[in-house]
């Protein structure tokens, strides 16, 4: 399927049907046999390989509409299906001072210093976490610092006008708004409800570890953190038609998703990376798309992510399971927040971006694309010398906690 065209209707449906094409077709006659609206439909030379999508809020006998007769029709639930987990654990009073020259970065001499006496100088409350990775070190083997690499954040928007992000977002042509159907992926909501500054903060985190990487986004959660399977579907879709290298998805849900797997396979095909948050209810499952990560069709391409507190132990919160790949420090994490602001977040959702951020690291100095997948997770430092992860051995990761160092020395030989 080639990237859809968003729907310019802003409905919200409860079920969505995949439909595969047959030729004479029209969106106008499927909706009409369906009862329902078209909200994805793509052409290409074999009609057989495609699929529409179409939103309903009535439930679909296939087997009782002439029109699908045949057909391999599928139907799943869409609204409100995926979530974006964390919890703002901190906040900085007033605005933030300390964005030099509108960048997250800070220049000194004309060139990027983020690291002074052993402190990272952007924001210094991380600087525990990065050491943590070896971020220093990481950047170091990679000072293109993921520039000429575009990480597509699809989450509940940012805040396009915080100073952090002048300069560091794709072109606004690549840009939208899949919850309110509009090219503004604004956030929206009140600091501290809900998931509002839940994107926000995912972009800073992918920032600070490759600083000069372009951030895509695409809003596809509401200020609850909710958003429906055809949302998430259709900004895969968009931001590998529109260059995404990586593809960051600090979301989730408790069951797959037909839907969004067919698109998951079409950024494989085109060898883009994604890297999935395991999901922040301690249980022995991760959520999906995070449980896919690991299936031949994606397993080249996709990445799955936990969370571990400094000693590496698993975090309170966190997921785990078998098929789980690999974790990142995933508490207090402080990246910028809505109106100026910055704060702190824990998650698995802020795991996730440090491992786009390292794949961003690694394919703006140059990496061949098709290992990264497998040698960011290979690399990882070994979480299991902790008697505290006893009950989780062989679930956080074949390995363990993302090393940067480890893995661009690798990925760059």
């Amino acid at each position: 399927m080639s990237a859809p065209t968003p729907a310019v209707s802003t409905a919200r449906f409860d079920t969505v049907a995949a439909v595969p094409l047959r030729a004479g077709d029209t969106p106008e006659r499927l909706a009409q046999a369906l009862g329902g609206t078209v909200l994805a439909w793509s052409s290409c030379a074999a009609l057989t390989s495609c699929t529409a999508l179409v939103g309903l809020n009535h439930t679909l006998q296939a087997q009782q509409v002439p029109a699908l007769s045949g057909r391999d029709v599928t139907t799943e639930p869409n609204r409100d299906v995926f979530g974006g987990g964390g919890t703002m654990t901190a906040t900085m009073g007033g605005k933030i001072t300390m964005w030099s020259g509108g960048k997250i970065t800070m220049w000194s001499g004309g060139k990027i210093t983020m690291w002074s006496g052993g402190t990272y100088a952007p924001l210094p409350e991380n600087t525990a976490l990065w050491q943590n990775i070896r971020l220093e070190e990481g950047q170091r083997l990679a000072p293109q610092l993921g520039a000429g690499v575009t990480v597509a954040v699809l989450d509940t928007g940012l805040d396009l006008q915080h100073p952090a992000f002048d300069g560091a977002l794709s072109a606004p042509s690549t840009w939208h708004d899949f919850y309110d159907g509009d090219a503004d992926p604004q956030e929206a909501g009140t600091l501290g409800t809900g998931a509002y500054g839940h994107g926000t903060n995912v972009a800073g985190i992918a920032l600070q570890i490759a600083p000069a990487a372009k951030i895509m986004p695409l809003r596809v959660l509401g200020p609850d953190g909710s958003g429906d399977v055809v949302m998430i579907a259709q900004a895969i879709d968009w931001a590998v038609a529109k260059g995404a290298q990586v593809i960051n998805l600090s979301l989730g849900s408790a069951e797959p998703s037909k839907v969004v797997q067919g698109a998951l396979r079409r950024a494989a095909d085109r060898g883009v990376l994604v890297v999935s948050s395991a999901g922040n209810d301690n249980r022995n499952k991760i959520t999906y798309p995070a449980s896919a990560a690991d299936q031949k069709d994606l397993e080249l391409t996709a990445v799955s992510v936990g969370s571990v507190d400094l000693q590496g132990v698993k975090s309170s919160f966190s997921n785990y399971a078998s098929n789980l790949e690999m974790v990142a420090p995933g508490e207090n994490v402080y990246a910028p927040a809505p109106e100026g602001r910055m704060a702190a977040w824990s998650g698995t959702s802020m795991a996730a971006p440090m491992v786009s951020g390292g794949l961003a690291l690694a394919l703006g100095a140059g990496a061949d694309r098709r290992s990264l997948a497998g040698l960011i997770t290979s690399t990882a430092g070994n979480v299991y010398g902790n008697q505290a992860n006893d009950a989780f051995r062989g679930k956080l990761g074949e390995q363990g906690r993302l090393d940067l160092a480890h893995f661009l020395s690798s990925a760059l030989k």
